[in-house]
C-alpha cells in the first residue's frame, strides 16, 4: 500500500480542495497545531507520509501586526520543524508561501529571484518560513501564491457577494494589482507537480521557489466587479461598486501595490500553468450559487 500524502491546514481552503484527492491524509487543529510543536512530530510519525504539503499558516494579515509571535510560530517555527522532519525522513515537502514577501514597487510581475521586502509582519513571517524550509536540508518546493479564494470558507469573493445582498453600494480598492487564484486550481497544480515528482523521482531542478497563481491579473476592484457580473447570471442583486485608493481604505498592514506573479518557472520545470483567473472565477461563482449561496 502506498504511503499517504500528509496535508496540513485542517479545514482551510487549500487543504479542503486537496482533501478529495486519493491518498491524502489531512490534519489540523487540535491534533496538528503549530502552537504545540509536539503535535507536529506526532502527526508526522503517525502518518509516515511519502510527501508533505504544508498548507497551514497564520493568514490574518492585519491581526499579525499585533500578534507577531503567533504569526512567526505558525509561519516560521512550525514549518521549520516540519521541514526538519521531512529532511530526516527523506520525504519531499511542498510549502505554500505568499506574494506578500514583495514590497509591490516593481512595475512588472515578480519572478522568483526578485529581491524580497515584505511590508508587514505577515509577509515577513512567511519569508522567514521560506528561509527556514530552504535551510532545513529537505527536498523542498516552495509555491508562492496569491489572492486565494474558494466556493466555501471566508474569502474576498464570498465576502463581496454577501455584502452585495444588503448594501446598494460598495467601495473597493482599485490600486492594488495581483493574480486571483482559486484553491481548486492551486490544488490541481500541486497534484500535477506531485505527479511529475512521482514520475521522475526527485530532481535538483525541483528544489526551491516557484510562483503558482492564476493566469492574468486584476485589482481587488476588478475582481469584485467581475464577481458581481458572474453573480448576476445566477439571479443575484448587483450593487454599485466604486473604486477607491488604498489611502482611502487604511489597514493596519500595508499591502503591496503590485504583487503580480510571473509563473513561467513553474511551467518550464513542471509543465504546470494555472487557468486564467477570469475563467476560474466563472466556475467558482457558479459553484457558490449551486452549493453554498452567500
Amino acid at each position: 500500500m502506498t504511503a499517504p500524502i500528509l496535508v496540513t491546514g485542517g479545514t482551510g481552503q487549500l487543504a479542503s480542495a486537496l482533501a478529495t484527492a486519493p491518498g491524502i491524509h489531512r490534519v489540523g487543529r487540535p491534533a496538528f497545531d503549530f502552537d504545540h510543536p509536539e503535535t507536529i512530530e506526532a502527526a508526522f510519525r503517525t502518518t509516515a507520509p511519502r510527501l508533505v504539503i504544508n498548507a497551514a499558516a497564520y493568514t490574518a494579515v492585519d491581526a499579525a501586526e499585533t500578534n507577531a509571535d503567533a504569526a512567526y510560530r505558525a509561519n516560521r517555527d512550525g514549518p521549520a520543524t516540519l521541514a526538519r522532519l521531512c529532511a530526516e525522513a527523506d520525504v519531499p515537502l511542498i510549502h505554500i508561501s505568499t506574494d506578500y514577501v514583495f514590497d509591490g514597487a516593481k512595475p512588472a510581475p515578480y519572478v522568483e529571484t526578485d529581491p524580497v521586502a515584505p511590508q508587514g509582519v505577515y509577509g515577513a513571517s512567511k519569508l522567514a518560513g521560506e528561509q527556514a524550509v530552504l535551510e532545513s536540508g529537505a527536498n523542498a518546493i516552495i509555491l508562492r501564491t496569491a489572492w486565494v479564494y474558494a466556493a466555501t470558507g471566508k474569502n474576498f469573493v464570498r465576502t463581496m457577494l454577501t455584502l452585495g445582498k444588503t448594501r446598494p453600494r460598495l467601495t473597493v480598492v482599485a490600486d492594488q494589482h495581483g493574480c486571483p487564484t482559486t484553491a481548486a486550481d492551486l490544488a490541481d497544480a500541486i497534484l500535477s507537480v506531485i505527479a511529475r515528482v512521482d514520475a521522475t523521482g526527485w530532481q535538483p531542478a525541483y528544489q526551491g521557489i516557484f510562483h503558482a497563481a492564476g493566469t492574468g491579473a486584476t485589482t481587488w476592484f476588478g475582481l469584485a466587479v467581475a464577481a458581481f457580473e458572474e453573480a448576476s447570471r445566477h439571479g443575484a442583486t448587483v450593487p454599485e461598486v466604486a473604486p477607491i485608493t488604498s489611502a482611502e481604505y487604511p489597514t493596519p498592514a500595508k499591502r503591496p501595490a503590485n504583487s503580480r506573479l510571473d509563473c513561467t518557472r513553474l511551467h518550464d520545470v513542471f509543465g504546470v500553468r494555472l487557468p486564467p483567473w477570469r475563467d476560474s472565477l466563472t466556475r467558482t461563482v457558479k459553484t457558490i450559487f449551486a452549493t453554498a449561496p452567500p
